[in-house]
């Protein structure tokens, strides 16, 4: 099944678009730290039970962890949170918009990571596309934060574009690794494989963040519990994109895998100009033509 990673990649964009929007309306209830742990506290218990149903009725056999599995899930989860931080010490910063921008520098940073750590490799068609999508992240990053193609070239030596790399960098490590802790269980069906990775990853996350909270925040904690039922949601339709994604990146190239998520960005596009009937500038529209143009050379290059 060479190209189911496709459709679940798809999934998971969708799904971890619907958890963005329902987390957002959390930032009123709870602090910024306390609104993205929900994505962990309410999403293990659903992680489990995932693994224990394709192992229960499934049939599947359940993985041997290893060292270096542990290690993989241990990285890629403090990975994913240490970028969540640094994104919010971003937004701390007045001219944050470049920095922002410059983080969702990703995908590439991904395909990097992934040939040095798990010594993945790309096509030149694949690079190809992934440098279109790019492009076309650019063009929306630039017209969403209000910021000039100038400013994005004189604000290479600003401090929070370091810091937007640096973040990039750790979301795309974040990526691999949990990719490399899925491989490091084996040849075994790739979905127990995929699930039991994520059902390992988001506890631990859950016990790092939620540790980090109790010391530095421990009103955030009550909080959590206490806004139980908008949060759920958030964490209902965040395991739901954990499991496609994991279950893409045990598939497929996590760069390959990552540059097709970009159809995320699309479906925000949809939504805003469907729903809420935003205004549509040129600018946005080569963007979603180069994000849609880049899947298509990827697939189709296939």
């Amino acid at each position: 099944m060479p190209e189911l990673w496709i459709p679940l990649t798809f999934a998971a964009a969708f799904f971890q678009n619907l958890r963005s929007a329902l987390q957002k309306h959390l930032k009123s209830r709870l602090s910024t730290a306390g609104a993205a742990y929900v994505r962990f506290f309410y999403a293990w218990p659903f992680a489990v039970v995932y693994c224990w149903a394709l192992a229960r009725f499934g049939g599947f056999a359940v993985p041997e962890p290893n060292p270096k599995f542990l290690l993989y899930c241990f990285l890629g989860g403090l990975s994913q949170i240490i970028f969540t931080f640094l994104l919010l010490w971003l937004f701390s910063f007045r001219n944050f918009a470049v920095g922002t921008t410059y983080s969702k520098t990703e995908t590439a940073q991904v395909a990097i990571l992934g040939l040095l750590i798990l010594g993945d490799t790309l096509s030149v068609t694949a690079v190809v596309a992934i440098a279109v999508s790019l492009v076309g992240v650019f063009a929306l990053s630039v017209v969403d934060a209000r910021i000039t193609v100038k400013n994005l070239f004189t604000g290479l030596a600003e401090k929070p574009t370091l810091i937007g790399l640096v973040c990039g960098a750790f979301l795309g490590a974040s990526v691999v690794l949990f990719r490399g802790g899925a491989l490091a269980l084996g040849n075994d069906d790739f979905l127990m494989r995929a699930a039991f990775t994520l059902a390992v990853s988001v506890v631990m996350q859950t016990l790092m963040m939620g540790g980090y909270l109790l010391v530095r925040e421990p009103g955030q904690m009550t909080a959590v519990v206490r806004n139980w039922r908008p949060a759920l949601s958030v964490g209902v339709a965040g395991v739901l994109a954990s499991i496609f994604w994991f279950s893409a990146f045990t598939l497929e190239n996590a760069a390959l895998v990552r540059a097709v998520g970009q159809i995320e960005l699309v479906f925000t596009f949809i939504a805003s100009a469907v729903f809420f009937r935003e205004r549509t500038k040129m600018v946005e529209l080569v963007g979603i033509a180069l994000i849609v143009g880049g899947i298509l050379i990827l697939v189709l290059g296939r």
